[in-house]
């Protein structure tokens, strides 16, 4: 619904700025500027997103944690997006809240008639939330967060100049800082993280309209979307105080078992506005 919402809050934009536009002069958009920025950023939430298991330490997150003596799984209960706010399966998550950027960038544009294409690096502090939440019978509640801190992109820029307005794609690479954390109610099993990597690697695409508001002073909306490929986190799920029966440490493998988030992508949309500078 958010990217729905992005696009078509994107082309009424542009179709406000356009058609007023047609009949003026195009200013010159070449040479380097630098420029701040400010916006919200929705997380895509994965449906049905859920934690995996690997009971057998063979690296593949595709075993099943049952309940002993059966064949029940221990995490019947379900999972849901977002972090618990209780220790049983029900309407008990928080959805991630809405999060937030402020960026800052430079770039360079070249102008050929009314094309204009270019290149811009950003450096963005970042503040949002990506949570997922599996239950177990027991009833307790697995929570697996990545917060996302700052993000840095290098991006081309291809434009149309019509009046005074500047109407561009963009898209290109981005890397992301990212802070793994895990929590639960189940306080008998011992929880230990074995891999904690803090990085996300991907690309970003995006449109949006720069409007000159003087030679060399210029504001922008801009849709962004980022793709990103977070790091691996998982924790490794010990006995500590629990029974032998506990469906984490049952034979064939009593050394325990390895969780992880079962998403191993991240995607954002972010709406932005934001002010340039020429030189």
């Amino acid at each position: 619904m958010y990217k729905s919402l992005s696009a078509a809050s994107l082309a009424v934009l542009l179709a406000g700025v356009a058609a007023p536009a047609l009949a003026q002069s195009v200013p010159d958009w070449s040479g380097p500027y630098i420029g701040v920025y400010g916006g919200v950023v929705e997380n895509n939430e994965d449906a049905g997103e859920g934690l995996v298991f690997d009971r057998d330490f063979d690296g593949q997150f595709d075993d099943t944690v049952v309940l002993s003596g059966t064949t029940t799984n221990a995490f019947g209960p379900g999972s849901c997006d977002g972090s618990a706010t209780a220790q049983a399966a029900g309407d008990s998550c928080d959805v991630d809240p809405t999060g937030v950027d402020g960026s800052i960038r430079a770039g360079y544009d070249m102008q050929f008639g009314p094309l204009v294409v270019g290149l811009v690096g950003e450096l963005s502090a970042v503040d949002l939330e990506d949570s997922v939440t599996s239950f177990s019978t027991t009833p307790a509640a697995y929570v697996f967060t990545r917060q996302v801190e700052q993000m840095a992109a290098l991006r081309a820029r291809v434009g149309f100049a019509v009046g005074p307005a500047l109407l561009y794609a963009t898209g290109g690479a981005a890397k992301a800082k990212v802070e793994n954390s895990f929590r639960t109610t189940n306080g008998a099993n011992s929880f230990t993280e074995t891999v904690n990597e803090d990085d996300a690697d991907g690309y970003q695409l995006g449109a949006g309209v720069e409007w000159k508001l003087a030679r060399n002073l210029s504001v922008t909306g801009e849709y962004l979307y980022s793709n990103l490929q977070p790091g691996d986190h998982v924790v490794r799920v010990g006995q500590g105080t629990a029974p032998a029966t506990n469906p984490f440490v049952l034979a064939p493998n009593t050394a325990g078992t390895d969780i992880t988030r079962g998403n191993d992508g991240l995607e954002l949309h972010a709406l932005r506005i934001g002010m340039n500078v020429r030189f």
